[in-house]
């Protein structure tokens, strides 16, 4: 069997700390602890409770609204539900909060009932001053101690209670503090309408000055500047109006022009040498140039027929057709010259036109700048006129509103539900109180059983040994009924048991006398163990020893070698604890004869009956007492003896004494094959079994594994469910639970 994973802190120490399984089997094995202080814990409490005075709890609910009802007008009020809303109403609520559990809310309340002269009020409030000698605000202080203000979740409603132990004072004195808190809020508002109502009656005063000032300022600058008694906009409509006009008649003339100057030009383009070519224009729009060109070219076209015919130049038809043409051409350029002259003086008057009109708008456009910077004062004095106009009227309304709200005393707070007297007391609440006695009861069972296991620094189950020790177990021998020691007591078996022959048996021999027991079954998983962690070179040498005395290494060795016996091997038990031997007893043998004499004389170990009742399995005595234990041990002599005895046997196996009061068994582990070392659970401490394994480590024994011995089978670890095979252990039960 290999050891299991070890856990270890940073620094290379074991981990105490207990797991979830660890914790739940100190919670069964100290269940007494834990019990006992949960009921004493709850009954303290109990008894507590009901030793305590009883206190009423007297209520009233009241609305709290954060804007108050306002009838005057009839403006739609705008809701702002943004997250600045939230926070400024969330502020106003904790801020009523704070008021009515105010001092003063308080002191006006104490003062309104007398409270400071109430003795049953202040019981117990006050130790160091007498009630005589009360002051009505050391009363309040009391008063507001017993105050609770409770906010109804998503509502306007408030809660607001008081603690007393009269119900019918706390139901007066809650129904006075919220009457004062209410006659307190409305006082508030009145006082706080009162001065708005002041400031605006003096800013009204203000503004009627200033607004007769704008108007006087206003009308002195329209004297002053001649202004028309229509508007200023509508002389500024009338000025754009006019300078559109004239834009207008500008592009239209300076249009004309252009055209007019166009016509010049083509008209500058005529060469005196050939007349006819005429801009077309000109001919569609006078008709004498029509008639002037159709004889000229006529005149011309006829002179050149007259040449062509052969006639010279001065042939006389030719001169005359020569004279025609002169004369035609003439006129035709006669009235060229009169077109650009007219085209001329055309040209001339739009030009004069386009100056008179860019003078006439160049005018409008200055006056119009002027009307602009006259607009622009007239506007600003107009505007502050209607600026104190319109805040005279609004300062005016909120003047009259505020006069009204005075004589109509809205309030924004009004009780919903009135306190009423409480018929049952909220403290003690017994049941409560009872209820956290159990939980504070339990909590510190828990840890003081929880702090037990863990300041027992002994082992326990099958995980710490492989954690603490960091070696192999062998095995668990299980502790079957608390009752008893040993192992001869088996719960509700043990009476069945003493009836039997067998019963007779030292508890030691348990693996013999009941085969079939838990103990047997846990002796037979021993030996398979031992036997398959060396299966090439088995141990047949074995050292059983412990840390110290009484943890059960003498019955571990002789329910090994039992076992071990009865799978089929011989095997040879030696009493090596020379001081205290205890096998022969258990084997019911004659110890004149043992390992003491068979060192002065080995014919006696062959001539005595080594042989016990159990199959297979011899057993050597110590023999007589000796003076020297150790020397014998630690001599030659025995190393030969142990050799010689081996001889005739299988297994041999040693019960030693234990490893820390002595230095035998150390010594012993050198000449065995392998040492088993025993560990009684719940007994033998962490730093015991830790120093005995060291010392076996430092001599170079071969350490097998450990036995861990009288372990509680709920909590071993590994369980025990043998009780399905030993349920009975004579007559049929037996035979079956053995087939089986």
């Amino acid at each position: 069997m290999l050891p299991h994973d070890i856990t270890e802190t940073s620094d290379g120490s074991k981990d105490d700390g207990l797991s979830a399984r660890e914790v739940w089997g100190a919670l069964r094995k100290h269940w007494v602890i834990l019990v006992v202080i949960a009921v004493g814990v709850t009954l303290l409490a109990t008894f507590y409770a009901m030793g305590q005075t009883k206190v009423y709890r007297a209520a009233s609910t009241i609305q709290i609204d954060p804007t108050p009802p306002k009838p005057l007008g009839n403006d739609v009020q705008s809701v702002d539900v943004g997250a600045g809303a939230y926070w400024a109403n969330k502020e106003y609520y904790e801020t009523q909060y704070k008021i009515i559990a105010s001092r003063r809310v308080a002191l006006l309340t104490v003062r309104a009932l007398g409270l400071q002269h109430d003795s049953a009020f202040l019981e117990n409030a006050l130790s160091s001053s007498s009630d005589a000698n009360v002051t009505p605000e050391e009363a309040a202080e009391v008063l507001r101690s017993r105050v609770h203000v409770e906010p109804e979740k998503d509502s306007r409603l408030v809660i607001v209670s008081f603690e007393d132990a009269d119900p019918s004072r706390a139901q007066r004195i809650v129904s006075a503090l919220v009457d004062t808190y209410i006659r307190e809020n409305l006082d508030s508002a009145l006082s706080s309408n009162q001065s708005s109502g002041d400031w605006l009656r003096g800013q009204l005063s203000k503004l009627k000055k200033e607004l007769e000032t704008s108007e006087l300022k206003l009308h002195e600058y329209k004297r002053d500047k001649n202004i028309l008694s229509m508007s200023m906009d509508d002389q500024s409509n009338m000025l754009r109006e006019e300078m559109r006009q004239l834009n207008e008649a500008l592009t239209g003339v300076r249009a004309r022009q252009e055209k007019i100057s166009a016509r010049k030009s083509e008209l500058q383009k005529i060469s005196a040498d050939n007349p006819t070519d005429l801009p077309a224009r000109e001919l569609l729009e006078s008709q004498v140039l029509q008639q002037l060109r159709g004889d000229y070219v006529a005149a011309k076209r006829d002179e050149q027929s007259l040449l062509q015919s052969g006639k010279g130049p001065n042939h006389p038809d030719v001169r005359a057709a020569a004279a025609r043409t002169a004369v035609t051409r003439k006129a035709l350029l006669a009235e060229i010259s009169n077109i650009k002259r007219s085209v001329d003086r055309d040209l001339d008057a739009a030009k004069r036109e386009v100056r008179g009109l860019s003078h006439l708008y160049e005018a409008a456009k200055r006056k119009a700048l002027n009307v602009n910077l006259l607009e622009i004062e007239y506007k600003r004095l107009e505007r502050s006129k209607k600026n104190t106009e319109k805040l005279y009227s609004l300062v005016l309304e909120r003047s009259k509103e505020s006069e009204l709200a005075g004589l109509m005393r809205f309030n924004n707070i009004r009780v919903v539900d009135s306190a009423l007297v409480p018929t049952k007391p909220v403290r003690p609440n017994i049941p409560f109180s009872a209820g956290v006695g159990l939980l504070v009861g339990l909590a510190i069972g828990f840890a003081s059983a929880l702090a037990r296991e863990l300041l027992d620094r002994s082992i326990k189950t099958a995980a710490d040994v492989e954690r603490e020790l960091d070696t192999s177990l062998l095995g668990t021998l299980p502790k079957v009924d608390s009752s008893d020691s040993g192992y001869g007591s088996y719960g509700p078996r043990h009476r069945r048991l003493k009836r039997s022959p067998a019963s007779d048996a030292p508890p030691e021999l348990v693996v013999h006398t009941h085969p079939t027991s838990a103990v047997a079954e846990a002796a037979r998983a021993m030996r398979t163990n031992i036997l398959f962690m060396s299966p090439d070179k088995p141990f047949t040498r074995l050292l059983v020893t412990s840390a110290a005395p009484s943890e059960g290494k003498t019955t571990v060795a002789c329910c090994l070698a039992t076992a071990m016996a009865q799978a089929g091997h011989r095997v040879l038990l030696i009493d090596c604890d020379l001081r205290r031997p205890r096998l022969h007893k258990i084997f019911r043998k004659r110890n004149d004869i043992g390992i003491t004499t068979g060192l002065l004389d080995r014919t006696l170990l062959a001539t005595a009956d080594l042989s016990t009742d159990v199959e297979h399995l011899s057993v050597l005595p110590a023999g007589p007492s000796v003076p020297n234990p150790a020397e014998i041990i630690q001599s030659t002599s025995f190393a030969r003896l142990l050799d010689h005895v081996q001889a005739d046997y299988d297994r041999v196996v040693i019960d030693s004494p234990p490893l820390i009061p002595v230095t035998d068994a150390a010594v012993l582990s050198s000449l065995v094959d392998g040492t088993v070392v025993v560990v009684r659970a719940f007994k033998t401490s962490k730093d015991v079994g830790r120093h005995a394994l060291r010392s076996l480590r430092a001599v170079g024994s071969r350490i097998v594994g450990v036995v861990l011995n009288l372990v509680e089978s709920r909590s071993a670890g590994y369980g025990y469910y043998y009780h399905y095979y030993g349920s009975s252990t004579d007559g049929e039960d037996g035979a079956r639970a053995a087939a089986e």
